[in-house]
């Protein structure tokens, strides 16, 4: 054990104040004020194996949280020894965020692969010898070549899904040879022949160790294969973390609980905390399963287990539909399910809404957004969530034609935005500065920094549009406003609220990852949204075939997808909207049924197995008069008539692959038009028309206003501004440059040229 006496990178020896659990700081018993009888329990159980099953809402990072700092102040746990465990980036900086203000600093809170790369890149040299093999941050350019080397042909849109399958097969420990049994015996939908798929699995990592590369999964079966292997590095890394909590437990894979055994011994012998919701088990397609979960205390006897249901984020009102989704859910995961009861005053009652087609549901749902931020509700505390990324494009171009600011999640990462970087060089500049001009004069915290960021263009009156120009300046706007609330909270607590403490505040906040709000309406897809929540929740597209979807055969299958609606229900503390369209587009035929989940707990609806369709009660006043203006008719592709789905190839209306028709001429002339326009309105080009609207209008050659706003990303707005100017252009006409306008300028989305997103895409 000579070789391994320095410590694990990042964590340290125990320091002396703390030797020996000697340190046993006052104040330990103020952690456990304001928590409920519940989460007091949880903070509580110090010792032995816990099980904790936390409903939505229920304040389970609260208790946990609690519960590592009690252990801390009391003096029972060392912080270098506690290792907190969970599933993103994002959560593992809250939850660092949490236990620095509750006085636990020194814990380290990560994700799995986050935890296991450190000890791997720490280990290896001593396990293996020399370098770890550099990491593959992304797989799908080595399975494509895979695929090639393989003998098969595989379109793009198919990258992904064999990728899925790799990580798939990966995470639940099968080898190339076994994965066609076993997605035979998991009753899987492989995207293809398995055969073909596990020829590209066994290339791929061929290819993989052929160029001394890992991926992530890798990164957690070297590390639990080197803990197998070398008992003395196993005890190394069993006396060194001595305190477990895993969060989100119901979410782990076979591959994480080999790794977990070896970290705790696998007999329950370290102190191990876990926590979950098996009514929030979404990601059983990723190979997570809810079974541990479900069987801890079958394997701990003598575990401690606590159940949080006094839900502190959603109203009665919302609380009692959840309920009712989760009376209707079969299967292990439902005998399990947690009888929420709300802590709030009462609510409005979820709306139910029906439009005809989907551009309505979208243009509604936007006008809806509009009247809730003209009560007030700010537009960061809204979310339209949808079950496939493919949905997003229409609420984008909603949204954008009302001029009302979104954002997609799963961006870039707030402290590594540029502006947010530059802004933080400029603001420890005038904090080191003894007297800096720029702060002289203003009265408090938040002026000056809004005085320092003026510097770079930043004013107190948003931009026009939600552009980049648009997010640059929310992002900055975060920051004074997060100044405004770092000075109240730190003159309730008689501290100075000085620019210095502020810029360590934003150090600190960096480093763990816990960024401010950004004002602007979010559109995630529903398995994005897990472990967020807002006080206005738009629930869109809840059709049969979409929720659940199509492609979910198996009652399991089926139980998931009701789960998942769940999770969107339960993201909602206040103002909760489920809407559905009857067709894909205006004047379609009516052929859609809302989903089956809301059967007997909607109005006008039978129990549940009835497929018969409510009322058009839920129909929007107007709504049917708006769909008779639009004049858009079924997506299909202009060469060879198949239905298209993907954004883009609907904006063009054909396929990819199929030839284009596009007049270039009249695409030269539409690019200077939309050129001089933007110029005169002092937006970016594509705030008038996408690169992707413009194709798709050179290659229609439009006749007339009803031919043109047909072309996707051409609405209603839009079609009033440029509609005109846009037919003399395809008549080979020259219109005058439009430079007035009534009102601020009509946006495309920046985004809508964009595939769909990763819906989990692989922690960097």
């Amino acid at each position: 054990m000579e070789d391994m006496q320095d410590d694990l990178p990042g964590l340290g020896a125990p320091s002396p104040q703390y030797d020996d659990g000697a340190f046993a700081p006052l104040g330990a018993d103020a952690v456990l004020a304001g928590l409920d009888p519940e989460q007091r329990a949880v903070a509580t159980a110090l010792h032995g194996p816990v099980c904790v099953l936390a409903g939505a809402g229920t304040g389970k990072t609260r208790a946990i949280t609690h519960r590592i700092a009690y252990g801390v102040r009391s003096g029972v746990y060392h912080p270098a020894q506690v290792l907190a465990v969970t599933f993103t980036a994002r959560a593992a900086g809250e939850m660092r965020g949490r236990l620095r203000q509750l006085g636990a600093e020194g814990v380290q809170a990560r994700t799995f692969h986050a935890a296991a790369l450190r000890q791997l890149q720490y280990f290896w040299p001593r396990a293996v010898g020399g370098d770890v093999p550099r990491l593959l941050e992304r797989k799908v350019q080595l399975v494509a070549e895979a695929a090639g080397r393989s003998g098969l042909r595989v379109q793009r849109t198919e990258l992904r899904d064999l990728t899925a399958e790799v990580e798939w097969a990966k995470v639940t420990q099968v080898v190339p040879d076994d994965y066609p049994a076993a997605v035979a015996k998991s009753a899987r939908e492989a995207p293809r022949d398995p055969a073909e798929i596990a020829r590209v699995y066994a290339t791929y990592e061929r290819t993989k160790q052929e160029r001394g590369l890992i991926d992530f999964e890798d990164v957690l079966l070297l590390t639990a294969a080197i803990l197998e292997d070398r008992p003395e590095i196993a005890e190394r890394v069993r006396s060194q973390y001595r305190h477990f909590t895993v969060d989100e437990y119901q979410d782990v894979s076979p591959l994480q609980q080999r790794l977990l055994d070896q970290w705790t011994g696998g007999d329950g012998g370290a102190s191990l905390c876990v926590v979950g919701d098996a009514s929030q088990t979404i990601y059983s397609f990723t190979g997570a399963t809810p079974d541990y979960l479900l069987n801890f205390r079958q394997r701990h006897p003598d575990a401690t287990l606590v159940k949080l249901v006094r839900d502190y984020r959603s109203t009665p009102q919302v609380v009692h539909l959840a309920n009712g989704l989760l009376s209707q859910a079969r299967g292990q995961a439902a005998q399990h399910r947690l009888e929420l009861v709300s802590q709030r005053e009462a609510g409005p009652e979820p709306a139910y809404r029906e439009y005809p087609d989907e551009p309505t549901e979208a243009e509604s749902t936007a006008r809806l957004i509009r009247d809730l931020l003209g009560t007030g509700v700010r537009a960061s505390e809204i979310a339209v969530l949808f079950r496939t990324n493919s949905q997003s494009e229409v609420y984008e171009q909603a949204l954008a034609d009302l001029g009302i600011s979104y954002q997609l999640k799963g961006a870039e990462r707030f402290f590594e935005r540029p502006e947010v970087r530059e802004a933080g060089v400029l603001l420890k500049g005038a904090a080191r500065a003894a007297d800096d001009p720029l702060t002289a004069g203003a009265p408090d915290l938040a002026a000056q920094v809004r005085a320092v960021l003026a510097t770079r263009g930043f004013s107190a009156t948003a931009p026009a549009g939600s552009g980049a120009v648009r997010e640059r300046w929310e992002s900055l706007n975060a920051l004074v406003r997060l100044a405004e609330e770092f000075e109240t909270a730190r003159r309730a607590a008689g501290e100075t609220a000085d620019l210095a403490a502020y810029v360590a505040e934003l150090d600190a906040r960096a480093a763990a990852q816990h960024a401010p709000a950004v004002e602007g309406v979010t559109l995630a897809s529903l398995h994005a949204a897990k472990g967020l929540e807002w006080d206005a929740v738009f629930l869109v597209g809840l059709t049969e075939g979409t929720l659940p979807i199509i492609y979910a055969k198996t009652d399991e299958q089926i139980e998931e997808e009701r789960r998942l609606l769940y999770v969107g229900v339960t993201r909602a503390r206040r103002f909760l909207t489920l809407s559905w369209s009857l067709s894909r587009s205006p004047g379609g035929r009516a052929s859609r049924k809302p989903t089956r989940f809301l059967d007997g707990l909607r109005p006008g609806s039978s129990g549940p197995g009835a497929r018969t369709r409510g009322g058009r009660g839920g129909v929007e006043p107007g709504a049917e008069r708006s769909a008779a203006r639009r004049v858009r008719g079924p997506v299909k592709c202009r060469v060879c008539d198949r239905t298209l789905t993907d954004a883009v190839e609907r904006k063009l209306r054909r396929c990819e692959g199929c030839p284009s028709t596009m007049d270039e001429a009249l695409y030269e002339r539409l690019r200077e038009w939309r050129s001089a326009n933007a110029k005169e309105q002092g937006v970016p080009a594509y705030v008038v028309f996408t690169d992707a609207t413009l194709t798709a209008i050179a290659e229609d050659v439009p006749g007339s206003l009803a031919e043109l706003s047909r072309i996707s990303g051409v609405g209603a707005m839009k079609l009033d501004k440029y509609g005109s100017d846009v037919l003399l252009l395809c008549a080979g006409e020259s219109p005058e440059l439009v430079g007035e306008t009534d009102g601020e300028p009509v946006q495309d989305s920046p985004g809508d040229e964009a595939g769909n997103q990763a819906e989990n895409s692989p922690e960097k």
